[in-house]
């Protein structure tokens, strides 16, 4: 997977899984002598047990297997929106697996200290104002960029020297990738694999490091190949070592905070390391742990880090893997790391997911960043007044965006717009511009101002031969493709040279009669704010 994702427990308190498998209290080391700033005392284990207290977890007792059968179980829930899951008999392995903690909007926002998917735009505005910053032209304006800043400071990540992740430590010839549990999603998959995983490596100019979320495949007992685009910070680092003969370092850390997996993924034009990033994303700054053998740091309440390097030019055989798109990839020589030591949390938790066609929790995550984006997306194109990637679109292929239309080919300004946006907007295929008043999340209202409102022969219109996706099977050409522009707004002159109708709505004054006696019809125990597809020709299970 490639990034195109809580309890809070304050003070001196973490969380530990007992050896009944619960979550229970321990106290951090205290450190003497020293003058510490709190930072961010939560873990994977504080988000399990907040999904626990919501009724958001179910734990599953019985012998699974992590090979094709975790993955069919979690599938299932996942197609129905269901809870976490915490198989915690897993064939082959002492270790539990924890997956689908990310399979919904709510949960998301959960683990981002938020309770609603709005909360998510304030954060966005936060991070608008950092990318572009404007001289505040009132005392309330540059109160606010002082909050910003502030925010900014207290996300500065802190060190931990007795970090939990590092509770035992396993070297040589006792490592065995092996005892990790990881899963293999799909018949067709090469092996097991690791996407969860903060894959962390470092320029060895700059000393700069590089946080992202790649895929692993499982090679031997001490060996991995990392599938990331050339693109990738990790991918120019390995370019910079193999230019010096050095081996590049690479850490893995497994089992870490979702917000920090959320910060990973967030491909957003903001000049802040990942670290910080994600001390932002929280509120207070991430506790960090140099790993045992490198020169490098890792998250400290990591469950599971893996430890070691890359020689340059050695590759391997990568895939095939189901993907995002809902296909299987294919074959490529990938970087193959050689790990040497493992060090991991007494009783550790392996934190998994898998790609695939959604609904999966890679696109809730998008789902979630889609909110994060739209006000940084309202700062490049000011006409635009909001916008969705709707997930069934696989969270990018299709944008439908709304905007509040002022003059003629503006829907079209737009969408030209939007492309040239964000780096990962190059690569959404079809934009479907609408009026402002449309509910853009609403599939039916958006279904209704295509069909009322587009005459293909002058509103859609095509970009043909652009760089593309080169995991998109649809395109004639691999990595070269078309877009699709749909203006589905209402026509003014000299867009049309007709009058355009006149939408119905109803008389306000017997709304606001309707809305006061709904009681007295006897109708105030319908719930009409639940709307069930299925009941108007849908068959969505």
């Amino acid at each position: 997977m490639q990034a195109p994702l809580l309890g809070f427990i304050s003070g001196a308190e973490t969380l530990n899984q007992g050896e009944s498998g619960g979550f229970e209290p321990h106290n951090i080391r205290k450190q003497t002598g020293l003058l510490r700033i709190f930072i961010m005392a939560r873990d994977l284990r504080g988000f399990l047990k907040l999904l626990e207290e919501r009724g958001q977890l179910r734990r599953i007792s019985a012998l699974v297997d992590p090979d094709l059968e975790v993955a069919e179980i979690s599938n299932r829930v996942l197609q129905g929106g269901g809870p976490a899951l915490l198989f915690e008999n897993v064939k082959g392995t002492k270790h539990p697996i924890a997956i689908n903690l990310m399979g919904t909007e709510e949960r998301i926002c959960w683990a981002m200290n938020m309770e609603k998917p709005g909360e998510l735009e304030e954060l966005g505005r936060k991070l608008a104002t950092l990318q572009q910053p404007k001289p505040p032209k009132k005392i309330s304006q540059a109160v606010e960029f002082g909050k910003i800043l502030f925010d900014v400071l207290k996300a500065k990540p802190g060190r931990n020297f007795f970090p939990p992740c590092q509770q035992l430590v396993v070297e040589g010839d006792a490592l065995d990738l092996n005892k990790i549990p990881m899963i293999r999603p799909y018949p067709g998959d090469a092996g097991k694999i690791i996407t969860l995983g903060l894959v962390i490596t470092k320029d060895c100019q700059t000393g700069t490091p590089n946080v992202g979320v790649y895929r692993l495949q499982l090679q031997s007992r001490n060996t991995m190949t990392v599938h990331w685009l050339s693109v990738r910070g990790g991918a120019r680092h390995l370019r910079k070592a193999a230019e010096r003969g050095q081996k590049l370092e690479v850490a893995i850390a497994l089992g870490i905070d979702p917000l920090i997996i959320m910060a990973a993924a967030t491909p957003i034009p903001v000049d802040l390391s990942e670290w910080l990033f994600a001390g932002l994303y929280g509120g207070s700054g991430v506790s960090l742990a140099k790993c045992k053998t490198l020169d490098l740091e890792v998250p400290a309440d990591s469950e599971f880090v893996l430890e070691g390097t890359i020689a340059p030019g050695e590759m391997q055989e990568d895939g095939p893997f189901g993907d995002h798109m809902g296909y299987y990839g294919g074959v490529e020589d990938s970087p193959l790391i050689r790990f040497h030591c493992l060090t991991h949390r007494q009783n550790p938790i392996y934190f998994t997911t898998f790609s695939g066609r959604p609904p999966k929790e890679e696109a809730a995550i998008a789902i979630a960043l889609n909110r994060i984006y739209t006000p940084i997306l309202r700062q490049q194109v000011s006409e635009i007044t909001d916008f969705f990637l709707p997930m069934e679109a696989l969270s990018y292929k299709a944008a439908i965006i709304s905007i509040d239309k002022a003059y003629p080919g503006q829907a079209r300004r737009a969408a030209l717009a939007f492309w040239s946006a964000l780096p990962q907007f190059t690569y959404t295929k079809f934009v479907i511009v609408v009026d402002k008043d449309i509910n853009i999340r609403d599939p039916r209202q958006v279904v209704w101002a295509i069909s009322s409102k587009v005459d293909p022969s002058r509103d859609v219109f095509i970009l043909p031969n652009t760089p593309f996706d080169t995991l998109d099977f649809a395109s004639q050409k691999i990595g070269l493709g078309g877009r699709m522009g749909i203006d589905a707004t209402t026509k003014i002159p000299p867009e049309t040279d007709h009058e355009w109708g006149e939408p119905l709505t109803s008389d306000p004054d017997v709304a606001a009669m309707c809305d006061r006696r709904w009681a007295e019809y006897g109708l105030d125990d319908l719930n009409l704010e639940r709307v069930n597809p299925n009941l108007f020709g849908y068959d969505i299970r």
